[in-house]
């Protein structure tokens, strides 16, 4: 079990890949940062300033587009969860594309029980090093989380497709 008191941290180094290709590196930096900032710190002034700039396309419907949408969209969530955070498991990359595949907990005292919370696949496509695209697949694991994705995933922030 992992220590509860403390947001998990994206350690770029335990996830570096050989193969990857020097632009595939600096595009799973990128990745990292702004989820470790937006999604575990929650630190939105700073994510806005940073990857607020250009366009962005979600594709979970419940997301309004562009960077502030996503923002808006965690500053709610955050509200009524305040420890919610992800532990990345997992990144691979592939040219422009970049995915993390997580375990997210509302609550701190869960993080590390892998029988609570969500198992989430964030997929992310760069463009010239900047986010433009994102897609992600979500896995509630318990029941307080499969009634919560229930509730909160009729929503309709966008109208781009899901794939």
């Amino acid at each position: 079990m992992k220590n509860t008191e403390q947001k998990p941290t994206i350690n770029f180094g335990n996830y570096l890949q050989d193969t990857w290709t020097e632009q595939e590196v600096e595009n799973v930096k990128v990745v990292v940062d702004f989820f470790q900032h937006l999604m575990n710190e929650h630190d939105f002034e700073y994510t806005l300033k940073v990857y607020g700039g250009g366009s962005y396309t979600q594709h979970n419907r419940a997301i309004p587009n562009e960077i502030s949408g996503l923002i808006g969209y965690v500053k709610t969530l955050t509200k009524r969860f305040p420890e919610y955070s992800f532990d990345v498991k997992r990144i691979f990359a592939d040219g422009d594309f970049v995915i993390l595949h997580s375990h997210t907990t509302m609550k701190a005292k869960h993080r590390g029980n892998e029988k609570k919370g969500f198992i989430i696949t964030d997929t992310f496509r760069l463009e010239n090093g900047q986010l433009v695209e994102h897609w992600d697949a979500i896995q509630p694991i318990d029941t307080f989380t499969r009634i919560l994705f229930l509730l909160t995933g009729g929503s309709i922030g966008n109208d781009n497709p899901t794939f």
